[in-house]
């Protein structure tokens, strides 16, 4: 990991809380400490350009952690989410028609009553001015890049990337040195495959007697409907076509405010298929029949891709260590079956807030918050995960039918009886272990766009409003450049040209009419911060890091 001690030649800022990251998880940590603690210094820095640039969700979102922390937004004339959920809908598609699936039989928990549908981003923005309202200073445009330790490996803060550097190393004629923020406590809220949060899971090991993280690739598009498809508060899931059965994965379609609609697909990343493309996956669903109407006449507005954590209940690391602890997705407190996360976010982030305060009060520093380590299972989001840590491992074992059954029952136990009749079942693999060779696989051929409904990458990456600074260094590391020709080529057909969503990654052969000589091309300026080579990889090789702070996306109202 990007690791070091306090540099004398940098600039140096202390606050009583360091936080890493304006998602829902931070913000809501931050807003905490000042609600119970108004005296105490707290600093947000965020990677992307502003709050909500690089913030991607379905979403539909329960709004139990925002009712905690905030009980009056409902009544705020600049509240981010006015459409509430008016129906749910779940379908099992094939590759002709589809069967809806009566709500009756569905768990209780799967249930979206009381929800919104509304742009996570647009929530991370409310909430920053509200923090700020408070007294917090935010910092968009300053990516985390390093964790500084102390004499006995206690975190200190962390400290910004250098601005200025160039693709060769050496520093430009605008070069300006990162900055070190130092706190008596540091609250990693990164979300998910964090790099910071990577490296210490690793150097603490904090993922010991767990079981590995899971993750999904989501992709997600912003349209413009037009005004006689439109249904507000509509809620649609869907599985199965166009993943076969031994693939997990689902869509989702939920219409806002404003003639507007997401649509988007997760793809679990323990697929096996090494040509499976989960980008091409999501533009082929939008063409099925009971799909595709829905879009004519319609606008695409924006594109965006970001990895979720899977893995739930099992995978969730030790949170704390000596000087921080882990909140939010970076912690990994999405409930996949409800396809939500934001409100364990939120209630992780006043969790740990909560623990940070009381520790600042009784004159502690840069020690262990076990106390935050032990409240979260028996608390709201133990209880959350609790109920549907069965769901992924099933799906997984036994493919989409038996799988999803059995999963339902599982929950219905849960929510009846208190109890699961599997226990608590392990995910076994990471997902960068679960691709065959492409010589034991069935290639996938997919459709060409056709630029109304279905999409290619480029155009989509365009969309992102993704930017990076070109003359700077690759922030996506190979540890050994020559696996991907020598090893992943032949063995796999070098599977990141395919599970990158954003172009990033290109087999370029010098005779390219006779597919000799091949080179492994990084095209960094398009990534988009999805983190799913740092995930996929089957090698291991690719270590995501972040660029210069303000790169990536830019994404609007998503």
């Amino acid at each position: 990991m990007n690791a070091a001690a306090p540099r004398a030649d940098r600039e140096a800022m202390e606050f009583d809380v360091v936080i890493v990251g304006a998602g829902p998880a931070g913000l809501a940590a931050a807003i905490r400490l000042k609600q119970v603690s108004p005296e105490t210094s707290v600093v947000v820095l965020e990677k992307g350009s502003e709050v909500g640039a690089h913030i991607l969700s379905g979403a539909v979102i329960d709004p139990i952690g925002l009712d905690r922390l905030l009980p009056d937004w409902r009544g705020d004339a600049q509240r981010p989410l006015k459409t509430e959920v008016a129906e749910d809908r779940f379908y099992m598609l094939g590759p002709a028609g589809g069967v809806r699936l009566p709500n009756f039989l569905m768990p209780p928990l799967m249930s979206n009553h009381g929800c919104f549908v509304g742009s996570l981003g647009n929530v991370c923005r409310f909430l920053a001015a509200r923090a700020e309202a408070l007294g917090v200073e935010i910092y968009p445009g300053f990516a985390a890049a390093e964790v500084l330790f102390g004499d006995k490996g206690e975190v200190l803060g962390v400290a910004t990337g250098d601005m200025g550097v160039g693709r060769d190393g050496e520093h430009k004629a605008g070069f300006q040195p990162g900055m070190e923020l130092r706190g008596k406590y540091t609250l990693f809220a990164e979300g998910a495959r964090g790099s910071l949060t990577k490296g210490l899971v690793a150097r603490f090991g904090l993922d010991k007697g767990r079981e590995p993280q899971k993750y999904g690739l989501g992709i997600k598009e912003l349209w413009r409907l037009d005004p006689s498809k439109h249904r507000p508060g509509l809620v649609q899931h869907s599985f199965g076509w166009p993943l076969d059965n031994a693939t997990g994965g689902g869509s989702f379609l939920y219409h806002l405010e404003d003639g507007q609609a997401y649509v988007g697909f997760v793809t679990h990343l323990d697929y096996s298929n090494p040509t499976l493309s989960p980008f091409d996956e999501f533009q082929r669903f939008k063409t099925h029949p009971m799909i595709a109407p829905t879009f004519e006449g319609g606008a695409r507005l924006s594109y965006g891709a970001r990895a979720i954590t899977e893995g739930g209940w099992q995978s969730v690391p030790k949170l704390c260590f000596p000087g921080g602890a882990l909140i939010g997705c970076a912690a990994g407190f999405v409930n996949l079956p409800r396809v939500k996360g934001s409100h364990n976010a939120v209630l992780s982030g006043m969790l740990a807030a909560d623990n940070v305060a009381r520790a600042l009060a009784a004159g502690r520093a840069n020690d262990e918050l076990a106390d935050y380590e032990n409240a979260w299972r028996d608390g709201d989001i133990g209880r959350d995960l609790k109920a549907v840590r069965n769901v992924k491992p099933l799906w997984s074992k036994l493919g989409l039918r038996a799988g999803v059954a059995l999963g339902g029952l599982d929950m219905w136990f849960n929510q009846l009886f208190g109890f699961s009749p599997f226990g608590t079942l392990r995910h076994g693999k990471p997902d960068c272990d679960t691709l065959k060779p492409i010589s034991r696989v069935k290639p996938i051929a997919y459709p060409k766009p056709d630029g109304k409904i279905s999409f290619d990458k480029l155009s989509s990456v365009f969309i992102s409003n993704t930017n990076h600074e070109e003359d700077q260094p690759i922030h996506l590391r190979l540890r050994d450049p020559s696996i991907p020709v020598a090893k992943n080529l032949p063995e796999y057909g070098e599977p990141a040209r395919l599970y990158c969503p954003a172009g990033v990654y290109e087999i370029v052969y010098d005779d390219e009419a006779n597919k000799r000589d091949p080179r492994f091309v990084i095209n960094a300026q398009n990534c988009v911060h999805c983190k799913t080579c740092d995930i996929k990889d089957p090698a291991q090789n690719i270590d995501w890091t972040t660029p210069e702070g303000g790169g990536g996306p830019n994404y609007p109202n998503m």
